[in-house]
């Protein structure tokens, strides 16, 4: 999942940042409402937070921007304005849900989770759960089960399994894999990739009669049911 934050204080940002992607996100952060509002058209995102008070373009500008153009991708507001009215205000500008400051970073990952729920993954239809051959990943419930049984992953094994699955019987290249789930947008020359997918296959091939995730030499990787 994809979330744009939208924040100028730095301080704030890190920290929603750090939160997020330790839950398993991918998060792009804007420090100001006319970038925010770039990426906002220039990308897919499934969430948006955006701060109401921003540099350049207050968040309902752009909110109210993005509904113009007929994006419909779920906001979350983050403001310090507590008011009945300025929580009106906030909806009305295409809002979808108003979180004020200070907040807890566990209501903020539950109304993160509801926005999914509602826009059913932010995709257009209900992605909230992926499938192949007898594995399953639940977006929403953060678990993962093959042939029934669960399997615990970390964060990070979770979002490159998810890539792997929504990418099923393609070959998924290192470069996109970095791209999609470390957020590199260049070849480190580490073997972060390699160590990441043993992991994972001890996880969900080891203890199955036949192997899911298969290398492509010279390629990448593929999630691929040969049985």
């Amino acid at each position: 999942m994809r979330l744009l934050l939208i924040e100028d204080d730095d301080q704030t940002a890190a920290y929603i940042v750090k939160g997020l992607k330790e839950s398993g996100y991918v998060v792009e952060r804007a420090a100001d409402g006319p970038s925010g509002l770039a990426l906002a058209l220039d990308e897919i995102f499934d969430v948006i937070i955006a701060d109401r008070m921003l540099p350049g373009q207050n968040g309902l500008a752009v909110v109210e921007a993005l509904r113009d153009a007929g994006r419909r991708t779920p906001v979350l507001f983050l403001s310090a304005l507590a008011d009945v009215d300025d929580r009106v205000l906030g909806l009305k500008a295409g809002g979808d849900d108003y979180l004020t400051k200070p907040f807890a970073f566990a209501e903020l990952l539950a109304r993160i989770e509801a926005l999914l729920r509602r826009s059913g993954g932010g995709g257009g239809g209900d992605e909230s759960r992926l499938a192949y051959a007898d594995l399953e990943l639940d977006l929403l419930a953060r678990t993962v089960r093959r042939a029934g049984r669960a399997i615990d992953l970390q964060p990070r094994e979770f979002r490159l399994l998810e890539c792997l699955l929504r990418h099923a019987g393609q070959v998924v290249t290192r470069t996109m894999l970095l791209e999609k789930v470390w957020d590199y947008h260049f070849d480190p020359q580490t073997n972060v990739i390699d160590v990441h997918i043993s992991r994972l296959r001890q996880k969900i091939d080891r203890d199955f009669d036949h192997p899911l995730i298969q290398t492509v030499r010279g390629a990448g990787y593929c999630l691929r049911d040969d049985a």
